[in-house]
């Protein structure tokens, strides 16, 4: 019997097309966006933000110094957010009404200036975002980062102890999917995107 459902954050929640972002900081930088993707790909502090070893200041700071600009924080936040696109209103009414039949949760890859905006976002519709789960496991502040498998049993341990197999996690990348299902926890790829909110009201 399912019990709890663990959702992904991008893609499932509010859509995101990452090399928007790629884009955005070539345009400020005035380099080519293969270069910029380049960078994000090789260095190793973006990884780092996203798993909270590095605080927001620092990641900034090495932004700037990668790219050699004077950017302001607001400029970088605008950039880095670029990737996030629509979060429909109706997806977060979807898990309001699903928390009336599951135990809801939020495992996410990211960061606290996604994070931010998010929050911020969804403030504009009437919802306290983080209230629609009874606990967030974001990468930054749990210290992993999926596929890690160890992300989904600190997750299930921090839940309280939830059985994966009464546990459901959905996720748009089939290696979050594959490595959830290792630990025992049932999964839904969310492909094509948005359709599953719909679904799991029949789940």
């Amino acid at each position: 019997m399912i019990k709890n459902l663990i959702f992904d954050m991008g893609n499932v929640i509010i859509d995101i097309d990452v090399p928007l972002t790629y884009r955005a900081f070539a345009e400020l930088a005035g380099i080519s966006e293969e270069e910029a993707t380049r960078l994000f790909h090789e260095k190793a502090f973006f990884h780092q933000f996203e798993i909270g070893k590095i605080n927001e200041a620092d990641f900034k700071a090495l932004l700037r110094k990668e790219f050699n600009s004077d950017w302001s924080d607001e400029t970088i936040d605008t950039a880095w957010c670029t990737l996030l696109l629509d979060m429909p209103k109706a997806r977060l009414d979807r898990i309001q009404e699903l928390r009336k039949s599951y135990r809801v949760f939020l495992l996410s890859n990211t960061n606290p200036i996604h994070v931010r905006e998010i929050v911020k976002r969804a403030a504009a519709m009437g919802y306290d975002f983080m209230s629609l789960f009874e606990k967030p496991f974001l990468s930054y502040e749990m210290g992993f980062m999926k596929p890690d498998p160890e992300f989904y049993r600190h997750a299930l341990q921090e839940g309280g102890g939830l059985l994966p197999e009464e546990s459901v996690f959905i996720d748009d990348n089939a290696d979050n999917i594959e490595s959830a299902a290792t630990v025992g926890i049932q999964t839904i790829w969310l492909n094509p995107l948005g359709t599953v909110l719909d679904k799991l009201l029949d789940y």
